[in-house]
């Protein structure tokens, strides 16, 4: 996996302009924050955040894959504000769970997602070298 930055742009924190890779591909549906069972035990932004990319990774795990394969991420948040205040948390969880590396990644405000009581889903995509 290689990481695109154009000449003269600045880096982007936490995540890449872009990325390239060659391998076998694990696609993930959009993750949210209730455990396997299908229970949500927080209304937290982040507490869900976190139970979301654990489900990631079982998903993952699953198909062969692991975080450092991850080549896309598009994270679907019902409050911005609330996302934004809870990021130093968001981050930790993020750098425990996922690790240091760049995705492409998207974030973008909904107004509702399908689960009431969800407040983000993370979709995935990942690269598994040949």
């Amino acid at each position: 996996m290689k990481t695109l930055l154009p000449p003269g742009w600045p880096r982007p924190k936490g995540y890449a302009n872009g990325v390239t890779a060659t391998g076998r591909m694990v696609f993930v549906a959009g993750m949210i924050g209730w455990d396997a069972q299908g229970v949500f035990h927080s209304d937290d932004m982040a507490a869900q955040v976190r139970q979301a990319l654990h489900n990631v990774v079982d998903v993952l795990k699953e198909g062969g894959a692991s975080p450092e394969h991850i080549v896309r991420m598009t994270w679907y948040v019902t409050n911005k504000r609330e996302y934004l205040a809870a990021s130093a948390e968001i981050g930790k969880a993020f750098r425990e769970i996922i690790g240091c590396f760049n995705a492409a990644m998207t974030a973008v405000e909904v107004s509702a997602l399908m689960e009431d009581r969800a407040k983000v889903e993370i979709e995935v995509t990942a690269v598994v070298p040949a």
